[in-house]
């Protein structure tokens, strides 16, 4: 902006105007006293005052400016730098000191053609000029009036084009009138909140009673953009050029207006803190003057600047601003000053405020879940139904979900998945082993090297307040002397109090509602009473074989190539290798295993492929190239001929890892009419044991049973895997059969396997991981099992495929299930 007035002399404010072709700069008046007149040496410093021409040359040399609107009446300093443009102005002050000056579209050109270049300029006279020695020149230059370019005739040396003088088109008339009046009023009050302007310019406005001058002189001060001048320099009517000031005018005005009610607010509020700031600032002066350094000045400002800006909580600001007048008053060598710097900077960088945007899209979670896991397909649903519920409800408070089955069914991945559906970021906390309740609730400040607890650290680690926090392997907290994790988690895991969690490090309370806590277990009986009552159990199943094979395909097998370095096109892994895999090298509910395995394929066709020389074709595994490779089969895939003897049941158990099938054996030998139980077994397994033979003594003959000489033998019963604990009530049926065929001297069939607890009265109760117990019946090829009739429920559990292999016989009674199980005579 340039002022209105015609005086070099006037106060204006320095400002840089960047360019290429012409640089621009600001002048102060104190810059007259080095600027003479261009022409003959020795000149008056001086400059005459020439009336402005009564008319335009047809042909003017043009002058592109790269960032500055020249209007009719406006003095402005320019610096010309480029060797075109410094000719220029040679040649102009050298003849009428008039020129052309259009605005550039392009203010990086340095010698910008006829098309980077307005149509609309205005005229300028040269009053003044200077060189330097960097031959670069400055000019101060009047506008004179309006013109219009109507074709270019030059460009060597210079831009030299025929214009068209465009005279204001003044109008008469009330609204003409009003319209002036009022685009003077609003000017002086943009005056009045401007005190960057000079006197000049107010005293301009004020006398100034011709509407054109007027609206010039408004738009050379106003803070447009050099669009919105180029489009009023273009506009000739004077009406017209004052409508469309007057609301740019109006969004100047109500633009400072509120920048002076804020400027107001600001000082009032900062005055306590430029007062405080000042004492601070003496205090270190007169330290300074009598030799004493204050180490510790630097960390109280920082961290004061901290509780300032940080947003923090009002009640926690209070306690921040206390502790830091503590601090100011302690020494700083002393030890305490440590201890109360860290407390004072984990408060200041904890997110109390500080959230990731969620971005709930049930479309994107399904996609990520189905991308991520195969199958699963009831544990999905689930998830989605809490995304959608988080989705309406924005902040839910309700039970924390917790993840429970076996080892390696991807229950950290689903967590992660989760994480990735919402958008937010991800925290895992590994609660194995943990015995300390510090590791959650942090150590009180009077012990060294004192700490917050887990659950806060990652909080600061990822600098949000809701991350999504899988607390893993909740099922192995354990407890000692220094207290029980699983006590303090109760706070942490419950809607309802985790929003005042109180970390003892910290001793404030600190929101954690926003936080989405998910937890993964193996099983749940370990897990607190308490702390279960707080947990949405979504159970995940053991993976059928066919599940495993797909998963292999999508997943493990290119995992495991990439990080192998390989491709696609360099290994082949067909399905009927992959079930090989599956089927007698691995026995397990997850797929850890079975990528280990696929692993150990890979790495060998790695070195095989880095071992040759010549270009390797895709190499091919085929079953038969499994033995080879990984050795002989790891497990039988068969069963049926284990069972050649009587006394000999298969029965199916649940494990943490999954379910899996386990021999019953029985035999008898002559003795005092003693029962022998071995194989590890609790309390509960064995109290079925001497049920089963009670019941089979009560029910000889009804069941045409021979115990006549069972007085003189002793019944032996034996769980192979002695070195493995086995316990539940779930074996009874099992066991009631191996006692039937050990009596009977009839074989069990080899394809059936069965569970089911059992009564005194030969009732057949249900029990409890019915799916994972036919998902290992299946693996090992069964054909056939009996289940407890109350356990039909349980049967659409288990997935389709599965119940289309085999055969299920529910049973009532004891008298049901000896016909099924044993082979006939």
């Amino acid at each position: 902006m340039g002022d209105g007035g015609n005086s070099w002399n006037s106060s204006r404010r320095e400002r840089k105007q960047t360019g290429r072709a012409t640089h621009h700069t600001w002048m102060t008046s104190s810059d007259t006293e080095f600027i003479h007149i261009a022409g003959t040496a020795g000149a008056s410093a001086e400059a005459v005052a020439r009336p402005a021409p009564k008319s335009l040359p047809d042909i003017l040399p043009i002058l592109g400016l790269s960032d500055i609107v020249m209007f009719p009446g406006m003095v402005a300093p320019l610096l010309v730098e480029s060797a075109q443009s410094t000719r220029l102005i040679d040649d102009v002050v050298a003849g009428d000191r008039l020129l052309g000056l259009v605005l550039q579209h392009n203010p990086e050109a340095e010698n910008p053609k006829p098309h980077e270049l307005y149509r609309f300029g205005c005229v300028g006279r040269v009053m003044k000029m200077l060189k330097f020695p960097d031959n670069s020149v400055r000019v101060l230059i009047e506008g004179l009036r309006r013109f219009e370019v109507k074709e270019y005739i030059s460009e060597d040396p210079y831009l030299c084009a025929r214009v068209q003088s465009v005279p204001d088109q003044q109008e008469e008339g009330l609204e003409m009138t009003a319209l002036a009046r009022n685009a003077q009023l609003q000017f002086q009050e943009i005056l009045n909140l401007s005190p960057a302007l000079s006197e000049q310019v107010k005293i301009n406005a004020v006398n100034t009673d011709q509407s054109g001058k007027l609206a010039d002189l408004i738009a050379a001060n106003l803070n447009l953009n050099l669009e919105e001048r180029q489009a009023l320099l273009e506009v000739g009517s004077v009406k017209e050029r004052l409508t469309r000031l007057l609301p740019l005018m109006s969004r100047e005005l109500e633009v400072l207006s509120l920048g002076s009610k804020i400027q107001k607010e600001v000082a009032t509020s900062m005055s306590k803190t430029q007062r405080d700031f000042f004492l601070r600032e003496q205090i270190r002066a007169i330290q300074s003057e009598f030799g004493e350094t204050d180490h510790s000045m630097a960390d109280t400002t920082q961290l004061r600047d901290q509780i300032d800006t940080v947003g923090l909580p009002e009640d926690i600001k209070r306690v921040a601003m206390k502790e830091l007048e503590r601090l100011q008053a302690i020494p700083f060598t002393a030890a305490e000053y440590t201890v109360s710097r860290n407390y004072l900077d984990w408060l200041v960088n904890l997110p109390w405020t500080r959230t990731t945007e969620d971005k709930i899209d049930l479309k994107a979670a399904a996609r990520i879940l189905d991308e991520q896991h195969f199958g699963l397909q009831k544990v999905k649903d689930r998830l989605l139904e809490f995304l959608a519920v988080l989705k309406m409800k924005e902040q839910l408070k309700g039970p924390i979900l917790c993840l429970v089955g076996p080892p390696g069914v991807g229950k950290t991945s689903l967590g992660k998945s989760v994480a990735d559906a919402l958008g937010r970021k991800f925290i895992r906390i590994a609660l194995g082993g943990m015995r300390d309740e510090a590791e959650i609730r942090g150590h009180r400040r009077t012990y060294v090297s004192a700490l917050p607890g887990r659950i806060l650290q990652s909080l600061r680690r990822v600098d949000s307040r809701n991350p999504v926090i899988l607390l893993d392997e909740i099922d192995k907290v354990g407890s000692d002397y220094r207290g029980d994790p699983a006590a303090a988690l109760l706070e942490v895991l419950d809607p309802a109090q985790n929003n005042t969690f109180t970390d003892n490090y910290l001793d404030v309370p600190f929101d954690l509602s926003r936080v989405l806590f998910i937890t993964t277990a193996n099983w749940l009986d370990p897990i607190h009473p308490a702390l279960r009552d707080r947990l949405e159990v979504i159970e995940i199943p053991s993976y059928t074989a066919a599940e495993k094979l797909e998963i292999a395909k999508r997943h493990l097998l290119p995992r495991q190539l990439e990080e192998h370095g390989l491709k696609k096109k360099h290994v082949r892994i067909p399905d009927k290798t992959l079930r090989k895999l599956i089927q007698d090298y691995t026995r397990e509910a997850g797929v850890r295993n079975l990528e280990r395995e696929i692993g150990a394929l890979v790495r060998k066709v790695t070195r095989k492929i880095v071992s040759s020389e010549a270009i390797q074709p895709a190499v091919t595994i085929l079953p038969e190239d499994l033995t080879e490779s990984l050795g002989a089969p790891r497990f039988q895939s068969e069963v049926a001929e284990k069972l050649k003897d009587s006394g000999i049941a298969i029965g199916l158990a649940w494990t943490p890892v999954g379910g899996d099938i386990l021999f019953i054996e029985a035999t008898r030998m002559p003795g005092k009419g003693r029962l022998i139980l071995t194989g590890s077994l609790g309390d509960v397994m064995k109290e079925s044991a001497q049920t089963a033979l009670s019941y089979l003594r009560s029910q000889a003959d009804k069941l045409k049973i021979d115990i006549s000489g069972l007085d003189k033998e002793d019944v032996h019963i034996h769980v192979p895997a002695g070195a493995t604990p086995k316990d539940g009530p779930s074996a009874g049926s099992v066991i009631v059969v191996a006692l039937a065929s050990l009596l009977t001297r009839r074989l069990v069939r080899s394809d059936t396997a069965m569970t089911g607890e059992i009564s005194l009265r030969g009732r057949i109760l249900p029990v409890g991981g019915i799916k994972e117990k036919t998902l290992a019946a299946a693996r090992s090829r069964l054909k056939q099992v009996i289940l407890p009739d109350e356990n039909r429920k349980d049967w659409n559990e288990v997935p389709a495929e599965v119940r289309a292999k085999m055969t299920v016989h529910f049973v009532k009674h004891i008298s049901e299930l000896i016909p099924l199980a044993l082979s006939p005579k």
